[in-house]
């Protein structure tokens, strides 16, 4: 049986480690970035970052630091959070006068600056993005998919109206589900989340649900519609178009560095890591093998095809270390590299090298003048090749047939014994919380949400047998 099977959250910080993405620090559940991790978020955040802008969005800053009082204004939102939230207390050896929290997200804060900074229809809409760090003091922690601080974007929007700040909210989702899929590869299910899941002091909260090799979802990234209640909590009014003061309607929305433990869980196989090209620090590896020390020329000609490649906007390295070409083949696999080209003294006789895409068995021979147009040929289909078998899986893994809570954990008993995973549900539900709540107590599965496009419609509650309101996806998660 293999690890990823057997333990995978064993092979999963066992993979993050050898890829040398983080290291653990003293404070629990706080994690280092390292540069090859860091990276990748950098890569993802310039896709999203594009995107916002493009969609007129503006970065900007608010403070981490957040009084106690700003938390008490809005009743759901303080019981959300509050069991999360770590405390600063004393500060310059005086105790303070009011407790300040360290952010768990920024709507309370942003809450207030806006109450100043909007006053009329003409301030509107803002339009603002935040690139930052928060804290949520995890109980069970696990590098990168849930950590007590960890790095995300969160946005914030004031509207004249319902209608705009809805089209807001459903814009950023599909931001969000463009770049998962076609930066990320990673297939995901759209919809809205039910009123047992959705954000704290949301009217409405959305989200696209990622499945990983386990079979474990991963909320991907999430938006909110908020309505007027946070403007009605810090008093954000504007004067309207008839003259008349009313309460702006905002919305939030989030991803956060989870996205590269999902990239991990999705992609990666036995050898290691396996980066979609689009987000992969190092996109080639050229590697000299063979007795290439006395050859100069093998190391010229990868001097030159770097040179080429790089010219062409792709993050190119040559492995010129004195370990034998086993051990770096060995290494680069693991650090999830997309495209391997090797050069030795026969290739070099040849006017070829050897290429190999990290997800494929085989190798191929490619002519030196070619390597270019071959290199990005393969970084493209290997993009799509990823997408294709994430989908393959995660599609494989969504099981419609099942209507009943009896019939869900007969499935989940036959996985266990069988060694397979139990994946997905598509159930119906007649809205009741406590028939949510009685899937999640007896199976743990929880619901992902109500997905905009079902592969099926659902008819009858999948625990009380009444007629079915919502068709929903139920799934373990993370």
């Amino acid at each position: 049986m293999s690890q990823q099977t057997n333990d995978f959250t064993k092979w999963y910080i066992d993979t993050i480690q050898k890829a040398d993405l983080m290291d653990y620090t003293p404070v629990r559940g706080c994690i280092a970035f390292k540069p090859d991790g860091y990276e990748i978020w950098e890569h993802i955040q310039s896709e999203m970052d594009r995107r916002f802008k493009e969609t007129g969005h503006r970065n900007a800053y608010f403070p981490m630091l957040i009084p106690e009082s700003f938390f008490q204004k809005e009743k759901e939102h303080v019981e959300g959070f509050s069991p999360e939230l770590p405390w600063v207390t004393e500060a310059a050896g005086e105790k303070l006068e009011e407790r300040l929290a360290l952010r768990p997200t920024s709507e309370t804060m942003i809450g207030y600056l806006y109450s100043n900074w909007i006053k009329s229809y003409r301030d509107l809409p803002v339009l603002i993005n935040q690139w930052a760090n928060v804290f949520r003091w995890e109980k069970k922690t696990l590098p990168f998919i849930r950590t007590s601080e960890f790095l995300w974007q969160e946005g914030h929007t004031a509207h004249e109206n319902e209608e705009d700040a809805r089209k807001e909210t459903m814009q950023m989702l599909n931001i969000y589900k463009d770049v998962v899929e076609n930066v990320l590869a990673i297939p995901v299910y759209d919809g809205q989340k039910t009123p047992s899941e959705r954000f704290a002091g949301a009217v409405d909260t959305y989200s696209i649900e990622a499945m990983m090799k386990d079979g474990k979802a991963v909320q991907a990234g999430t938006s909110h519609y908020l309505g007027t209640k946070f403007a009605e909590a810090f008093n954000i009014k504007y004067l309207n178009r008839e003259n008349k003061h009313v309460h702006v309607h905002t919305t939030s929305w989030g991803t956060s560095t989870r996205l590269i433990g999902s990239v991990i869980m999705v992609h990666g196989d036995e050898k290691g890591l396996v980066l979609p090209p689009k987000i992969a620090p190092t996109q080639v590896i050229l590697i000299p093998v063979g007795p290439w020390k006395k050859t100069p020329a093998i190391i010229e000609k990868l001097e030159e095809i770097q040179k080429a490649l790089k010219e062409k906007g792709i993050r190119v390295r040559i492995d010129d270390s004195d370990q034998s070409p086993g051990f770096k083949f060995n290494e680069w696999e693991l650090k999830g590299v997309p495209v391997r080209i090797e050069l030795g003294p026969r290739d070099l006789e040849n006017n070829q090298v050897i290429l190999k895409a990290r997800d494929e068995d085989e190798k191929i021979t490619v002519s030196i003048e070619s390597v270019v147009e071959a290199v990005e040929k393969e970084l493209e289909t290997m993009q799509q090749r990823l997408y294709e078998k994430a989908k393959a899986f995660r599609d494989a893994n969504s099981h419609t047939d099942i209507d009943t809570l009896d019939q869900l954990k007969e499935h989940i008993t036959n996985c266990e014994k069988n060694g397979t995973i139990p994946g997905w549900i598509l159930g119906g539900w007649c809205g009741d919380d406590a028939c949510e709540a009685k899937v999640k107590e007896e199976t743990k599965f929880t619901s992902r949400n109500i997905p905009f496009n079902p592969p099926t419609t659902k008819h009858t509650c999948i625990t009380c047998g009444k007629e079915a309101k919502h068709t929903v996806w139920f799934g373990r998660a993370y």
